[in-house]
């Protein structure tokens, strides 16, 4: 495993992160497959965790707080998010800021994750989305001073909407911000352009999720695919999205080199990038810590493969499916 620095935190976090909101909201999960899955990874050099208190009302916190207390000698670092107060995502400007993260529900929330995760002081607490028409917002400044001030919070962080990576930088710019999570895979390159430059210039840690697009990176999936309807991806991989992705995963899988697979490609892709900081995989079974892992230990891709890469870009705008 390989590790790198979050941003100005610090912190030496592995360039493969463990997400665990497979493990609470999506079809198929089990908490002894997900606490032996984490176990495997921390044995393997997994030192980031990335968990949420809407991913099933704090159980992946709950997850995380049993993991780290068994492993309580070992440095592991967890980073969850506040929900929205008003249940929506992703964030739109015509909501108020006062009807999302008050002060109330915040600290409400920071304090229900800390007892989830078993510590006094957070290591990353997170808004679960964001945008960037409540910058100025009083309440916003002096929220975040006092969590770090009162010690519930080591850094704070903002999860970027779905497709929209500048939305963020006006935050960043405050000084109040210390990571970003956003979407980045060969699929979404969209963050190199304004983002990842002004994370550079501030040292912003940034955190990539989604690195396989919700799991057609992973190349299993075909047109007859279907998911559960209380699995989340039923909607995402619904008849508006799912045959245009897998016709670009096919032409994607024509330039995976001998020996790699396309899974591997895909997160080697997020890891060439020096902005990134780690990579966000979701893995429940021990085959996809192992092979998760392994692309961490092979380490960027050649640098003749990445502007072949540069032409499967894939620019989307959000819609209701892919909220």
């Amino acid at each position: 495993m390989n590790y790198r620095k979050l941003g100005r935190t610090g912190f030496e976090v592995s360039d493969i992160a463990h997400g665990l909101w497979g493990m609470s909201g999506w079809s198929g999960s089990d908490d002894q497959e997900s606490l032996a899955a984490m176990q495997l990874a921390i044995d393997l050099g997994c030192s980031f965790f990335d968990t949420a208190w809407a991913y099933g009302e704090g159980k992946s916190d709950g997850l995380l707080g049993e993991i780290m207390g068994r492993n309580s000698k070992k440095r592991l670092y967890a980073a969850s998010k506040i929900p929205p107060a008003n249940d929506k995502w992703p964030a739109l400007p015509t909501y108020k800021y006062a009807d999302v993260f008050s002060a109330q529900h915040v600290f409400k929330y920071a304090d229900l994750i800390r007892k989830k995760l078993r510590t006094d002081s957070i290591d990353l607490l997170q808004f679960h989305v964001w945008d960037d028409s409540w910058t100025d917002v009083p309440e916003f400044r002096s929220t975040v001073e006092k969590l770090k001030r009162d010690g519930w919070i080591r850094y704070f962080g903002l999860s970027l909407n779905r497709w929209q990576p500048q939305n963020g930088i006006k935050a960043i710019r405050t000084g109040l911000v210390d990571s970003v999570q956003v979407i980045y895979n060969i699929f979404d390159q969209a963050p190199e352009d304004e983002l990842f430059p002004v994370c550079q210039e501030l040292n912003i840690g940034v955190i990539a999720r989604v690195p396989f697009d919700e799991g057609s990176l992973g190349g299993k999936m075909t047109l007859e695919t279907r998911f559960p309807k209380d699995d989340w991806r039923a909607g995402y991989f619904g008849h508006e999205n799912l045959a245009n992705t897998v016709a670009r995963v096919d032409k994607l899988k024509t330039i995976v080199p001998a020996g790699m697979t396309l899974p591997e490609m895909a997160l080697r892709f997020i890891l060439s990038h020096p902005a990134v900081s780690t990579t966000i995989a979701g893995m429940r079974k021990p085959e996809h810590v192992r092979q998760n892992i392994a692309a961490s230990d092979a380490g960027p891709l050649d640098k003749s493969l990445l502007p072949e890469l540069k032409k499967h870009r894939w620019d989307r705008k959000p819609k209701p499916w892919s909220d």
